[in-house]
């Protein structure tokens, strides 16, 4: 892949920026701003702030959305850039697409920038952090308005790219004290879940975690369920313990040397719903005939639908993206750089 883009999606759903609305007397005509202030009952100053991310009403707000969600209109990108001297473009570095959580996210990131008559440059990292920095290099200097990182591992070099970046940056998915940032809580979640299972069940309990280098996935959901274990007298054993990656395979890979060495594991814990997949597989070709409990993390639906659902901890991917997408415009359109930390909840299913 070229370093220019692995992947360029222009965030531009089917006629998002040119969506024409049917009137009786004139036929196909482009919506004004005074007729959605007209729809919305506000004024047409009130529409034009809010387009532009100045100050209104929660309750107005909230109807100027409606109607802009319910007609369709966008705004023309090319008289705003002559306006505000922006691009209306965001760049957003995620580490792949074939993730059901990254989907959402970027989902999320997408709804708030087509609202807000923003496009979205994607790029995907294969989960090489390295890109994540060449990435961030590269809006730099391309005219993008602000970055989004969807964080895996923030090295060192990560954090002082993180302050020096000369454009706006909100990273997703990983707490850091270097920009703006969204993030689950990833420890509180591992910690509850595994405070369930060990009041719950009486067998002997593995964990297929992922590299710590991964504070968010990795160590703090893996400390959480230690820590959850402890709180109800019980402990990992060492031996039960599996790092994979972030894929199916290299959970079934995980779950098959754990069963080959421990095989009177009764429940297996994973960090993703992912590599939970992964080891449901291992246990029906090695274990058919046990009843070895599989839990993780994600609500993946695909799973869901396959095996009628795990226990799993469903987080706010889909917030995140449209928190963070806000974030970001609310700095880019303010002209304010602000450090914001924001941590989303979790469900456990």
């Amino acid at each position: 892949m070229s370093l220019l883009f692995s992947v360029l999606l222009l965030y531009n759903r089917r006629g998002d920026f040119y969506n024409k609305v049917k009137r009786k007397s004139t036929g196909a005509e482009l919506m004004t701003i005074k007729e959605i202030a007209k729809l919305a009952q506000v004024s047409s100053a009130a529409v034009s702030r809010y387009m532009n991310g100045g100050y209104v009403s929660e309750e107005k707000k909230e109807r100027i959305r409606a109607v802009i969600e319910e007609t369709g209109y966008r705004p023309s990108v090319q008289a705003r850039t002559l306006r505000t001297k922006r691009a209306c473009l965001v760049g957003v570095i995620v580490p792949k697409i074939n993730s059901e959580s990254i989907s959402r996210i970027t989902e999320g990131i997408g709804q708030v920038l087509s609202e807000r008559a923003y496009q979205m440059l994607l790029t995907i990292t294969d989960n090489d952090p390295s890109k994540e920095l060449e990435y961030m290099d590269l809006f730099e200097s391309y005219p993008v308005d602000g970055i989004i990182l969807v964080g895996t591992v923030l090295s060192s070099a990560h954090k002082e790219k993180l302050k020096k970046c000369r454009v706006p940056i909100v990273v997703i998915g990983q707490q850091t004290n270097e920009v703006s940032c969204i993030y689950h809580d990833d420890y509180g979640a591992a910690k509850e879940l595994a405070e369930q299972i060990g009041k719950e069940m009486s067998g002997r309990i593995a964990y297929i975690g992922v590299t710590r280098e991964d504070k968010a996935a990795g160590a703090a959901r893996e400390d959480g369920f230690r820590d959850g274990l402890r709180a109800v007298g019980r402990e990992l054993e060492e031996g039960c313990l599996r790092r994979a990656s972030f894929t199916m395979e290299s959970g079934y890979e995980q779950a098959c040397d754990l069963l080959r060495l421990e095989s009177d594991i009764d429940i297996i814990s994973c960090a993703t719903d992912t590599i939970a997949a992964g080891v449901i597989e291992a246990i029906a070709q090695l274990s058919p005939q046990r009843s070895i409990q599989v839990t993780g993390f994600g609500d993946n639906q695909f799973l869901k639908a396959v095996t009628g659902g795990i226990r799993t901890v469903h987080f706010g991917y889909q917030t995140s993206g449209v928190k963070g997408a806000r974030l970001l415009l609310d700095m880019v359109e303010s002209g304010k750089t602000l450090t914001t930390e924001i941590k989303l909840g979790y469900e456990l299913l």
